[in-house]
């Protein structure tokens, strides 16, 4: 396989300006001779705790514990693999990439795929003039107008249109030096039957092209406009290059938006995503009409740990659903339920409703759990005992996987609501709660209970359980800095102060002990367990953000001085040094976090 030269990373990482890079998606400020911070991309927040170290090139937040250098970067805020990060930032700084000595026939190949790349970015090119310079292309741009799309948001997802005759791509790509088998190859024409001429596969049709996460075009999707014209969808045929169960509509688009808001938005059709960009809600993507397939979901968890279903309200759209969650199952992707109107899909919502009601829905969306509940109450027969024993038999494997939490009992309640039989034998006939929040991945519905427990929590609660969470996966990093917390001044509230007090205790194993009848202790230590990332960070990453919380304290010492006019510079002169010993300690996490 092809390779770069060894010190190709190195001449890429000297050339990337770091301030430059995470610029473009961060408000920094400068905090330090080498810091440089702002309002942490990869999580909601409100006061900052993402910063930069534009000499060694590395990042990293003290409330998600994001981190990485410039490369790592690219690959999160981007979507890319390591390679094509590197190439990324090299186009970016201009390096120029060496590659060493490469097998003939592999070198062969990646010239040949980089032609039928080069093909197709010129064809969809071809077909946006072609939508708006040619007078054939009139009903296109009227079907699209009457779809309520403009056409800067079209321009952007560089919807085209491909002429009626039979020939127009094939003559224009052979003056350019492209071959009828390179034609055939790329997906844009088709051989006639029993004969061995070749003519153009896309005709008289509005053209979507299908782009892989950097934004090459690697097939089109073309929607007919006749009514006699079949199929109504016709998609690039499966080759080399282009593969649809692999694709995901707008994914190089909505990948940015998508990690900044920690969820995406999954539609049906090509209109669907384009109307829901264009009101706002950039972080959508599309499935293309096809059953989502288990490479699809690896690309939604790519861009987000959180997909939202923005699927037609009919019948088929519910059933997708359903299958997309059977696909997902046992991924660390969580699944929600974007509930749309009856006969309505997002684009008609969009025109005739407006974005204000499409982002309305978004933001009400449920866990799919709830969906699945509410959808076999809706269908299924409960006015007889057989009918309720068959609503109950489907929904026994749904809960079977909810664990005990505030949902899986509002659950409860309402199938024993609808039913009409009392909570105590719904509970029973549903079975025993499945396992706890502990023992299960972070998908589905655990963190949609975790949100219902936190949704009203203060920014300096936030920070609180952040740095228990942090001390729980480093016990032994995380017991030093809870010795030196003070309870009472340091924590803000009575629940922090007892989780913490708490967890002095039991850092190896938090649940250990805890008394079945303190419920908001219980709910409070498996909310901080499932805050603590998936890796550990380094012991300097837990003392920073002690003193994080000792800074914060410094500054509300400040405040009460102020209000008090009394010790004003005292409270000055310790709120510096605590700064300063903090800034100190984010040296030492950049350090920890520097590639050696």
């Amino acid at each position: 396989m092809a390779r770069y030269a060894d010190d190709a990373k190195e001449q890429v990482r000297e050339a990337v300006d770091m301030i430059d890079l995470v610029g473009t998606k961060v408000d920094l400020r400068r905090a330090g001779a080498n810091r440089y911070e702002g309002l942490c991309p990869f999580h909601d927040e409100r006061t900052p705790s993402f910063g930069i170290d534009p000499v060694k090139k590395v990042y990293h937040c003290f409330g998600c514990q994001a981190s990485g250098d410039c490369f790592t970067w690219a690959q999160e805020m981007e979507g890319l693999g390591f390679v094509e990060a590197m190439e990324w930032l090299a186009d970016r700084y201009g390096v120029t990439l060496e590659r060493e000595s490469e097998d003939p026939k592999e070198a062969e190949r990646r010239k040949q795929r980089e032609r039928l790349l080069e093909l197709l970015e010129r064809t969809a090119a071809f077909y946006v003039r072609f939508l708006w310079e040619s007078d054939e292309a009139a009903t296109a741009r009227q079907y699209l107008v009457d779809r309520g799309l403009d056409e800067a948001i079209l321009r952007e997802f560089r919807v085209g249109y491909s002429p009626s005759a039979w020939d127009k791509v094939l003559m224009a790509s052979r003056r350019a030096g492209f071959s009828n088998r390179e034609l055939y190859e790329a997906g844009l024409a088709q051989k006639a039957k029993g004969e061995g001429r070749i003519y153009d596969r896309f005709r008289g049709r509005i053209m979507f092209p299908l782009a892989d996460i950097r934004g090459r075009v690697l097939g089109f999707g073309a929607r007919a406009l006749r009514d006699n014209q079949q199929p109504k969808y016709l998609n690039t045929s499966e080759n080399d290059i282009f593969h649809k169960g692999r694709q995901l509509f707008a994914a190089d688009l909505a990948r940015a938006p998508a990690a900044r808001a920690g969820e995406v938005i999954v539609a049906e059709g090509y209109t669907d995503v384009i109307a829901l960009h264009q009101a706002g809600l950039k972080n959508t993507v599309a499935t293309m009409g096809t059953a989502m397939t288990p490479e699809q979901v690896g690309e939604l968890t790519r861009l987000a740990p959180r997909a939202l279903l923005a699927l037609d309200a009919d019948g088929a759209g519910q059933e997708a659903m359903i299958r997309a969650a059977k696909v997902a199952r046992g991924k660390k992707l969580e699944l929600r339920v974007v509930e749309l109107p009856p006969g309505r899909d997002p684009a008609d919502l969009a025109a005739e409703a407006g974005a204000a009601e499409i982002r309305r829905l978004v933001e009400a969306s449920v866990p799919f759990v709830k969906f699945r509940v509410q959808r076999a109450l809706a269908t299924g027969d409960l006015q007889t005992a057989e009918g309720k024993d068959r609503v109950i038999a489907e929904l026994r494997p749904v809960f079977a996987d909810i664990p005990p939490s505030v949902l899986r009992e509002e659950l409860i309640a309402e199938v024993a609501d609808r039913l009409q039989i009392a909570e105590t034998l719904a509970a029973q006939l549903l079975g025993q709660a499945g396992p706890a929040p502990s023992a299960l991945p972070p998908v589905a519905d655990e963190p949609a209970a975790a949100r219902r427990e936190t949704v009203q929590l203060t920014a300096a609660e936030e920070q609180e359980r952040g740095f228990l969470a942090l001390c729980v996966s480093v016990p032994a990093a995380g017991a030093k800095s809870l010795a030196k917390i003070d309870l009472d001044a340091d924590l803000t509230t009575n629940a922090s102060r007892a989780a913490a007090a708490w967890l002095r205790e039991h850092l190896e194993d938090p649940e250990d002990g805890l008394d079945a009848q303190d419920e908001r202790l219980q709910v409070l230590i498996r909310d901080i367990r499932f805050r603590a990332p998936n890796e550990p960070p380094p012991p300097e990453a837990i003392e920073a953000e002690r003193l994080q919380l000792a800074l914060a304290r410094a500054e509300r010492d400040v405040l009460a001085a102020r209000r008090a006019h009394t010790g004003v510079d005292d409270a000055r002169r310790r709120h510096k040094a605590i700064q300063e010993e903090y800034f100190a300690a984010v040296d030492r996490v950049m350090e920890a976090g520097a590639p050696r």
